[in-house]
Order: C-alpha cells, then structure tokens, then sequence
C-alpha cells in the first residue's frame, strides 16, 4: 500500500497533516524526524513531509535531519520549520522576524507549479512562525510570496518543495488542495487506504494483544469511549467489561441516561461505580487547571484499580484515547510540545498496574465517528457533542465545589435544550456552559444581586484541532442567556465566547 511518511519534527498539527492524506485515500504515518536513513528506502513510501516544530534551527539540541535523505529521488514537501531546515542544509539564509508571525496572511503565487495548480493568484493561508528564510538556496526558486515572507520555494532539479505557511489547517483557503497536488500529482501515490481498512486492522491487532486476557475499559458515554468499547467487543466478545465512572463531574442526570443508553443498545458487560464524593473531595482548594486534570486521571485510575480487586484476571486498561488527547499531552514520537494534559493521557501514574489498549489513539473525532457508523453505533449516539473526561471539573474555572456544579449543571441543560429545540445542535460540532470565577452585580426583581457569570461556548470544526466559535443567532442568543438567568440560582450575566482554536483551545481549562 502506497504511503507518505510525515517527518515529526514538534508541529502540534503533525498529525492533522497525516489525517489531511489520509483522507485523499492514501495512508499515512508519523516517524520521529531521526529515523534511520535505511527505513525510507521502501518502494511503498511515495513522498515524504517535513512537519513545523517550535524550534529554531539554530538552537542548541534543534531538530536535524541528514541531507542524504533529499537524495534518495522520493518529493518531499517541507511545511513552516521544514522548510527552514531543508534551506538551511542547502545553505540558504534564514533568520527570526522582528515579531514572531501568527495568524491569517494573504499569499501571492508569482509562478505556476504542480503544487500550486488550482490556487488562486491570492489566497488566505495561516502562518505560525518566528523564523523565516531570508534567502533563498541557489538550488531553490520562489514560486509564492506573502508581504512578510518567501511562502513556497521548489528546488531547481529535484521534487522538494517548501511552505512557510501551514496547508494543513483549515485557515488556509486551499490547503487542501496542495497536499493533494503533493500526494496525488507530484507523489503518484495510489488511493488504497480507507476506515474499513482500519476497523480489520485494529480488531485483528487486538485479538492478538489480548489473547486470552480480560480487558476493563473507562466508559463515558461519549463517542470516543463507545466507539472504542464496540470496536473491542467485536474483537473479543465477553473478555471486555465497561466500567462507567460517575465522577459526580457530569451533566445533569447524565449518569442514569448513560446506563440507559447502553442497556438499550448494547450487549456488552456494564458496570457503573458512584464515585463523586472522592472525586469532589480531592478537588477542594485545587484551583489550578493541570492540578485538576492529573487529579481527575489519578482518582479515575484509583477507581480503576479497586475495580481489579474484582476482575482478579483483568490485564488491560482500554480507553477512547484519540489524537487530539495525545497531542496536546505528550509528545507523539517527536519533540512536541505539551499544551495540556488529558485525564486519560497526562494523568496516568508511572506505576499503573495496567498495560494500556488505545484503539484509537491515531484517530481524529470525524473519523472516529465514521468508525462508529460502520461498527452500527446508532448514529444520535456517534454524533453527541464530546464531552471531556475531566467533566465539568474543567468547565468550572478554578476551584470546583458542589454548589458550583449544580448551578453548572443547570444552566448547561438549558442550553443544549435549547440548542436541541431550535435545530442548531447538529450543526454545530460542541457546545456547553463554562462557569466563570468571577462574580457581577445585576439586578433581578428589583433588588441587587451578585453573582456568578456563565459563558456559553460554541464551535465548528472537522477534526477539533482547529476551530472557529459558531455564528449563533442574535435572538438564540439573548433567549438562551434570559432562560439561564431566570431559572438558574446563582447566575445574573451571561457571556458568549467568541474565540477561535487557535489561538484559544475549545474548553477553558
């Protein structure tokens, strides 16, 4: 099976850009950017990307990579410090801007290529760099420009071609359209890849994990988690108990719906452990949003280790772990930086008495829901709103408590009601309420209030790397906002957040 080979040098988008080939029905995989010259001498890999990352390439300990692999007669593509390194081993002049460049920047083509076939003379394209090329290689020849910067640059002889900018988000108008002129026109690659591909895969490598053994998994109620619980029950049956954590963190009456969902729709093994009084315990006085994650992660593996006292034969712990999780976590086989941590990636112990089974840990949402489809999860399921694993202990902002959980709980009911009721909430990818630390005079019935302000959030997005807030209705809006501070004891304002990812992420903590 013909395949790319993204080159992970610390871009937080990697693995966006293995997602945005894959997608043109050509497989794709992420390898550490020092891997052995040896491994890219295999007919199968067709073209080879070079990811962004956070460094310069003049700093100590930056990531390099060997200038025989240009040589090996495979296109390459380089994006953002890509293109940095590959000018810089062939002896062009880089250096950093005066400010650090971010944000939407309007790209001019100057001259027409394979890659920039289709592209308008002048396009929106997002960049995110400190460094640029000041000048290009004498091997090298400009065939784009932005007012700050040489934006696409190919080699004189040879199919290596560079970006400063980022095609692989969804901020850059023809993003698309260059990644498949790289993989389709200039690599040749063969559209051979797609999910069914990945479902016999995944059931085939967990039979084979497994064997014998009994898994436990950490059912949500979410996508991520189901998705996760079917594809592994496909692949061995009764081995697999769910074990569904009520961490008193959810929304409201979100317990007893869960358990009602899967006796409805599932023959799988349940188990629903109460356990929101040790969780809402050892949140008390914490304010600090990463203290709060990897507290979350610790109980839920605490809750996960009483329940092996129980299955005595359990071996391994399953999670809906996806690639967003992973990325903004750790590293992913590269220097990536860490954004946040996840309960289920960042919070686990270093002695957790569990060897780890991640089905889709490689995945993004849309495709985990397409996933989802084929494995027949009825589709009012696949497409709920996520909902994360730390819960409302992220959505209430610094120090959770009992009393701000219920106040939580009802304003965000109302929204999503109200979101159901109006036809919006299929058209927007994930909405909720975020309780703010903050307290605002208002006046209600003629007396002086003081109170808590609640934000509503909204966005849309593909794959939940990137995001832009949702254009909600004015008067959805103010209804919304008047329902909440009318019916919800201890909010008198409501906020709307309007902020995109990124710069911002999509929750506040």
């Amino acid at each position: 099976m013909d395949k790319i080979i993204v080159l992970d040098f610390g871009s937080q988008y990697n693995q966006l850009i293995a997602r945005r080939v894959r997608e043109l029905g050509v497989y794709s995989e992420i390898v550490p950017y020092n891997k052995e010259i040896d491994y890219f001498k295999d007919d199968s890999i067709k073209g080879i990307i070079l990811s962004g990352g956070p460094n310069s390439v003049y700093d100590e300990g930056a990531p390099h990579i060997e200038k025989t692999l240009f040589n090996l007669g495979i296109p390459i593509l380089g994006i953002c410090y890509g293109m940095q390194i590959t000018q810089y081993l062939f002896n062009g002049k880089i250096s950093p801007s005066a400010n650090r460049e971010y944000g939407k920047s309007t790209l001019n083509i100057i001259k027409d290529s394979k890659l920039t076939k289709g592209l308008n003379n002048a396009s929106t394209v997002w960049m995110s760099h400190g460094d640029h090329v000041d000048e290009l290689s004498n091997d090298f020849y400009e065939l784009g420009n932005t007012d700050s910067c040489i934006a696409i640059a190919k080699h004189k002889k040879l199919e290596i071609y560079n970006l400063q900018f980022h095609p692989e988000v969804t901020h850059t108008t023809f993003g698309k359209e260059i990644i498949s002129n790289f993989t389709l026109d200039i690599c040749n690659s063969v559209q051979s890849w797609d999910l069914n591909d990945y479902i016999k895969t995944a059931v085939e490598e967990i039979k084979n994990k497994v064997q014998d053994k009994q898994v436990i998994l950490g059912l949500s109620g979410g996508v991520d988690s189901s998705v996760a619980a079917t594809l592994i029950h496909k692949a061995i049956g009764d081995q697999l108990t769910c074990i569904f954590v009520d961490t008193g963190l959810l929304r409201k009456d979100e317990g007893n719906k869960v358990m009602s969902l899967y006796a409805n729709n599932f023959n799988m093994n349940v188990v629903r452990v109460n356990a929101g009084d040790q969780f809402i315990e050892k949140l008390k006085g914490v304010s600090d949003p990463e203290k709060k994650r990897k507290i979350i992660g610790n109980e839920f593996i605490k809750v996960f280790e009483d329940a092996k006292k129980e299955y005595k034969d359990a071996k391994f712990l399953a999670q809906g772990t996806i690639y967003p999780d992973v990325i903004e976590s750790v590293s992913v086989n590269g220097p990536s930086e860490t954004i946040k941590s996840h309960h289920n990636v960042g919070g686990l112990p270093d002695d957790l008495d569990f060897e780890l089974l991640e089905p889709l840990k490689e995945l993004f949402k849309d495709e985990v829901r397409r996933i989802g489809l084929k494995l027949g999860i009825p589709k009012e399921m696949i497409m709920r709103h996520p909902f994360p694993g730390p819960g409302l202990g992220i959505r209430i902002i610094e120090e959770v408590t009992i009393e701000k959980i219920k106040i939580l709980q009802e304003a965000d009911e109302i929204f999503i009601d109200e979101l159901i009721n109006h036809n919006i909430y299929s058209a927007v990818s994930q909405a909720f309420v975020t309780l703010l630390p903050v307290k605002s005079v208002g006046v209600m019935g003629d007396k002086r209030t003081y109170e808590y302000v609640a934000a509503i959030r909204s966005v849309n997005t593909i794959d939940f790397m990137t995001a832009t807030f949702s254009r909600l209705p004015y008067d959805f809006l103010d209804l919304v906002a008047s329902r909440i501070i009318n019916k919800v004891k201890g909010i008198n304002r409501v906020v709307y957040d309007i902020t995109s990812k990124p710069p911002g992420t999509i929750e506040w903590e």
